[in-house]
């Protein structure tokens, strides 16, 4: 009867990622009580002969109060079941377990050395996410809830922890997390750190930046409208490359040799190939591209690589009254965890922040009716930032060779490219925004 109700409620949750395919069967792999009316289950779900497992907040009561309504699963019997995130009286064990460092049939939950938790402060479920759920206990906490299980250490776990016992700046600081094992893996099922709440996204704030020079004379250089970014563009740029020396530091380092270079330049072409059968208005710019990635196959010197962020872009990024601070290092949840804890370039994440100047700038400009107007002010917009985060990475400390410009230029093509595609599946208005990237930019 629970497998039933919980089939026919998880399909329609945000995070699930299985929507829009019939379930199979769904069955209850782990079912641990932890207070009374409160249980942790992680379930198997199968579809189309894959299986994915995804852990929920059971909770249970006689009567439900009008604030969980939206919560409900569905009934058995007299009894209301319900996803518990949303309940703040029974979430408390979040903090308490952590804290005491308890451990529940194969469920442990820990804190970090040195620290303190207190417990008492009531939660609030964040309601923007996709693919996993974050309850914030008052203004000191938030404890991200991984809904999708993949065995194993989750990466923003590995890093935050690793950094935070540097004493690493820019870092939001880590305080407990809740594991057991999968598979015979030990696997993270959560991680509760530092809430910044006096604190702005960096997405909202170039936002703003970008209304002000909109909206400002067109006669008005972007440096001179109101809410110009560029100062906010130079400071995270040195965050960025202090996090990635951090990084460096903190774990092992590589190389990608000559060969493996080329390798990589081959994969752009695989993936750039894909994209033009699917989005035929790529194909235009299919020489362009092809030399920025035969640039790469002509460099002659290794490439350092050593861990990165993996997905950066402005919505990972607070800025706090002091200082910016980077979030969510557990790179794109969709890839392989293989993959998301592999050793790259930092470029790329490089590449990905000015690839979210590029969004910044254009965003506001799908089914604007003065997009071809604008578009002058939202390149310039776009070349003042990302101009400003390269200075700012490089005087933090961060390293861009001649030769490392022709690599930068292809993992942002590459990523562009990638970003095409997503429109053209997703929001084909919005595909002008990546196809940008394709123009020739001015020196």
């Amino acid at each position: 009867m629970l497998d039933e109700l919980l089939a026919a409620w998880i399909n329609r949750q945000r995070w699930f990622g299985g929507k829009g395919r019939p379930i199979d069967d769904l069955s209850i792999d782990s079912d641990v009580e932890l207070t009374p009316g409160l249980r942790h289950l992680i379930v198997a779900v199968w579809q189309e002969g894959s299986r994915d497992r995804y852990q929920i907040l059971l909770g249970e009561r006689d009567e439900l109060p009008d604030r969980l309504t939206h919560a409900l699963i569905g009934t058995v019997g007299d009894s209301y079941l319900y996803d518990a995130v949303h309940d703040s009286e029974r979430t408390s064990w979040l903090l308490d377990g952590m804290a005491h460092d308890e451990t529940r049939s194969g469920l442990r939950m820990r804190h970090v050395d040195g620290v303190t938790i207190d417990t008492t402060p009531r939660s609030l479920v964040l309601g923007a996410e996709q693919s996993n759920t974050s309850l914030v206990f008052g203004d000191s906490y938030i404890c991200k809830l991984f809904r999708r299980l993949i065995p194993g250490v989750n990466p923003e776990l590995e890093i935050v922890t690793a950094l935070a016992a540097r004493d690493a700046p820019h870092i939001a600081q880590p305080y407990g997390w809740i594991e057991a094992d999968l598979d015979g893996v030990n696997t993270t099922l959560a991680i509760t750190q530092e809430f910044l709440s006096p604190a702005n996204d960096g997405w909202d704030l170039a936002l703003a930046s970008v209304r002000d020079l909109y909206a400002s004379m067109p006669e008005l250089p972007a440096g001179d409208a109101g809410g110009d970014f560029a100062a906010e563009a130079l400071r995270l740029g040195s965050a960025t490359a202090r996090v990635h020396h951090e990084l460096a530091a903190a774990f092992p380092t590589g190389v990608v040799e000559i060969h493996e270079i080329k390798r990589m330049a081959e994969g752009f072409r695989r993936r750039l190939g894909r994209a033009v059968s699917e989005v035929p208005e790529l194909r235009e710019h299919v020489s362009a591209i092809e030399e920025a990635y035969h640039q790469v196959e002509l460099l002659t010197n290794e490439v350092p690589v050593q861990r990165v962020h993996g997905d950066y872009h402005l919505g990972q990024v607070m800025r706090t009254p002091t200082d910016w601070i980077i979030l969510d290092f557990e790179g794109e949840p969709g890839q392989p965890l293989a993959e998301r804890r592999a050793l790259y370039s930092p470029l790329r994440d490089v590449a990905g922040m000015l690839r979210s100047f590029d969004y910044a700038a254009r965003h506001l400009l799908a089914g604007h009716p003065q997009a071809d107007e604008l578009e002058t002010r939202a390149q310039e917009w776009a070349d003042r930032n990302r101009a400003a985060f390269l200075d700012g990475y490089t005087q933090g400390g961060g390293v861009i060779t001649p030769a490392d410009a022709a690599l930068l230029r292809a993992f942002e093509l590459s990523k562009a490219v990638y970003e095409v595609v997503y429109e053209a599946r997703n929001r084909p208005s919005w595909i002008p925004i990546p196809l940008a990237a394709f123009r020739p930019r001015a020196a």
